[in-house]
């Protein structure tokens, strides 16, 4: 004799993994605690709409019972008639439910779900779904909901550096053509219009890897572009930071000191650090005491970001006249700067593209330094 039987089910590796799973001892789970666990479990897997509304059913099914295992029993034509799904999505929502390891089916001999009662009425087994799972990884839903909202806070995060740094590449080649029109722009400007088409909307997607790091670099050079245009008229291009130590010695001989030897006097450099003093009070800032060469370069380099100057800056002037004369002449610049906006004249709007300017000159031989701190102290003492 052939019972009637609805066909058989697959056996799932996820069906028997969830098997694992087991309430604690004498623990009672109400209704509102599995629907609870059910709607954070939708969102921690981001289930389908059929797949949430099959899930809720089954939840609904689930009477209170003094069981050890959470079971239901929902034929296929009831799960039909509430979500309003066909048979075949059913199947699969229901065949989904178990690849989550949500729900654990129990078939019976012929296939078909029903309640198994004693002689009592009293329901001891049942054939359907166990919903043991749903309910024991309830932890699991917590811990990917917290997961979920820090990597969505991240990607908003990223998505605000992005906007600054896009802003901020824009302002700068628009102030670079506005102020400096002759300078080339156009290798930061394609650069710009890729990234543009590479960045995804706000739509919840993943940022390509390496997109913001990008951003930060046209950032970084469309700024970098716009400093160098303003100061001398310097090539656009990437400025490595400053490198070496401020007690570095200078590479190259300084004239008036072979000149001063040649006569027996005190080397000039030995005299540099009392003309400073007289002639430019404004070293006077400076938290250590100047007493010798190494004491003038270390307050170059120092006083160097008083003006405005970019690192590249000292090192052009450094490997030009040498440290000693790069020091002497960043005091000297910031002395003028200084004197200028005392008297409200303000002749010297940018102080770096200024000190630029005076170490051309001395390179060039057109401008004798330690002549000009001999004026600038007469001047100061009279």
């Amino acid at each position: 004799m052939q019972l009637a039987s609805s066909g058989g089910r697959r056996l799932r590796h996820a069906a028997l993994a969830a098997r694992k799973f087991a309430l604690e001892t004498e623990r009672a789970v109400t209704r509102k605690e599995l629907s609870a666990s059910a709607r954070e479990a939708e969102r921690a897997l981001q289930l389908s709409p059929p797949q949430r509304l099959v899930l809720s059913q089954l939840v609904a099914c689930w009477g209170e019972l003094d069981m050890a295992r959470l079971l239901v029993w929902p034929s296929n034509q009831r799960l039909m008639a509430a979500t309003g799904l066909s048979e075949r999505a059913v199947r699969n929502a229901v065949r989904a439910l178990i690849e989550h390891q949500l729900v654990i089916p129990k078939d019976s001999p012929n296939g078909k779900r029903y309640a198994v009662r004693d002689a009592s009425d009293a329901i001891v087994d049942a054939f359907g779904f166990d919903l043991t799972p749903l309910f024991v990884r309830r932890g699991e839903w917590t811990a990917a909901l917290a997961a979920q909202k820090h990597a969505k806070a991240e990607l908003k995060r990223s998505f605000d550096e992005i906007t600054i740094c896009r802003r901020a590449a824009e302002e700068a080649l628009g102030a670079l053509e506005r102020h400096h029109p002759a300078v080339d722009r156009s290798a930061l400007e394609s650069r710009l219009a890729l990234l543009q088409t590479r960045t995804p909307k706000r739509s919840g997607a993943a940022l390509p890897e390496g997109l913001l790091d990008a951003w930060k670099e046209i950032r970084q050079l469309a700024e970098e572009a716009f400093h160098q245009a303003g100061c001398g008229g310097t090539e656009c291009r990437h400025i490595e930071p400053e490198k070496g130590s401020p007690g570095e010695s200078c590479n190259k001989a300084d004239p008036l000191d072979a000149r001063a030897a040649a006569r027996g006097e005190t080397p000039a450099r030995m005299r540099l650090a009392g003309l400073l003093a007289e002639a430019c009070p404004v070293i006077c800032g400076w938290t250590h005491p100047v007493r010798d060469a190494v004491d003038v370069i270390a307050a170059g380099r120092f006083l160097r970001a008083s003006l405005g100057a970019h690192p590249s800056a000292w090192e052009e002037a450094v490997g030009e006249i040498g440290a000693i004369q790069a020091a002497t002449a960043v005091i000297y610049v910031l002395q003028l700067h200084d004197d200028d906006v005392a008297s409200g004249r303000n002749r010297i709007r940018n102080a770096g593209g200024y000190f630029r300017s005076i170490v051309r000159l001395i390179k060039e031989g057109r401008l004798d330094l330690q002549a000009e701190l001999l004026a600038l102290r007469r001047r100061k003492m009279t």
